[in-house]
């Protein structure tokens, strides 16, 4: 792969104690936008905040750019659209040196970034070279504020240690038992530079990651080739079908009872369900059988992706369209919000778009997991994560091609 020269940039959060600091290398043609989006990235923040850059410019004057571009207006600032990363460095100009980067401007997070050197990077990649301790927890109050929550996590006797683990966990959706200030993964954060790399210099989809994702779907569709699959007499898949299904995907982390009963294997009925709701499937005279649909797919698995982004991304539900973009901005941006957080989120974007009771009362939370549900269980019918234990989707690593399927189902939703 193709070299680019890159900015070797140290970036450490200004107050915490020990020093929260990340190493990156960024090509020198990134925008400030995209910046934001690394920083993001490196230190686990989740973009719920605005952000702004304190600098100078060439001519020595001060120079304040924020974003989202919206908030600009607001606040006498610059927008970030459209300035990029070497307007605020540049070796030959030593007026341009060491720069802020704020987050939240409320817990006023200060990041100061030091340019160290220069370096290369492979072509659409932003790297982490070395670094130290876990990033902050977001909303926790700036420096003082998330060192008091460390000091009460570190003690299990302490009057406030139930309240705030309870919070830990539903803002981060980690175990307090996780919890520990100076852990730092370079390859976690890396995985996670590299989903961000996909998402601005997005690749072209290649048949090997196409056929992973598509796998669970195109083993039922093989097997109803031809005469189909026999149903028992209350149409569930025969238990010899839910075997090898199960052999087949490896999924029998969840089976509970007989492992060959569908019923007792969720995912399974899950999927066949699916397959049949979604045309790919029919019921005939007994037997699963493929339906149109399903014939074109077996044949042309490119037709069948467009198809699975096109039925996923595009629900005539306004209220799953909704949860379909919320699902996918969480698994593509991570980390997904914990489950009380989530519910809660679900809620406030319903109420926020118009959705109302008929009788005035306040949403009810059943609709909120309702739409939840839905939605995971529609993902959970592809291999959209590195394949393992069958835990939820949210707590698995997507592979490129479920990163990829997601962000063809955001740019069919408008999102990007």
């Amino acid at each position: 792969m193709q070299t680019v020269p890159a900015y070797d940039l140290r970036i450490s959060i200004q107050g915490t104690q020990p020093e929260i600091w990340r190493r990156l290398l960024l090509p020198e043609t990134v925008t400030v936008t995209q910046f934001h989006e690394a920083i993001q990235c490196a230190f686990g923040w989740q973009d719920r905040h605005l952000f702004g850059i304190r600098c100078l410019d060439r001519s020595g004057e001060p120079r304040v750019i924020v974003g989202p571009d919206e908030a600009a207006e607001g606040i006498d600032a610059e927008s970030a659209a459209g300035v990029v990363l070497s307007e605020l460095i540049d070796p030959q100009w030593t007026e341009l040196g060491d720069f802020e980067y704020e987050y939240d401007f409320g817990d006023d997070w200060t990041h100061k970034v030091e340019p160290v050197g220069s370096g290369l990077v492979p072509e659409g990649t932003i790297t982490c070279v070395e670094g130290a301790n876990r990033g902050p927890v977001e909303d926790s109050g700036g420096p003082n504020g998330y060192r008091r929550l460390a000091e009460v996590l570190s003690d299990e006797k302490h009057p406030e240690f139930y309240d705030a683990a309870t919070w830990f966990s539903e803002v981060t959706g980690e175990r307090v038992t996780a919890f520990e200030v100076t852990a730092f993964d370079l390859d976690a954060v890396n995985r996670s530079l590299g989903r961000l790399s996909l998402q601005l210099w997005p690749l072209p989809l290649i048949p090997a990651e196409r056929d992973a994702v598509l796998r669970p779907i195109m083993w039922f569709l093989k097997s109803s080739a031809g005469e189909g699959l026999e149903l028992t007499k209350d149409g569930y898949l025969k238990p010899a079908m839910v075997r090898s299904t199960l052999d087949e995907l490896g999924w029998h982390d969840e089976i509970m009872g007989k492992g060959n009963r569908e019923l007792n294997a969720k995912d399974v009925l899950n999927l066949r369900l699916h397959l049949l709701d979604w045309k790919l499937l029919r019921k005939r005279n007994g037997r699963l059988v493929l339906g149109p649909m399903g014939k074109i797919g077996l044949d042309d698995p490119d037709e069948l992706w467009d198809y699975m982004v096109s039925t996923i991304g595009a629900p005539q539900n306004d209220a799953l369209k909704l949860m379909t973009r919320l699902a996918a901005h969480w698994l593509v941006r991570g980390p997904v919000p914990s489950f009380t957080l989530r519910g809660e989120l679900i809620l406030t974007a319903l109420e926020a778009t118009g959705f109302a009771t008929r009788s005035g009362d306040p949403i009810p939370e059943s609709w909120a997991w309702d739409i939840d549900r839905t939605v995971r269980e529609s993902l959970e019918c592809l291999q959209l994560a590195v394949p393992g234990p069958r835990f939820a989707l949210a707590e698995k690593e997507l592979t490129d091609g479920g990163l990829k399927f997601l962000l063809q189902v955001q740019a069919l939703l408008g999102d990007r």
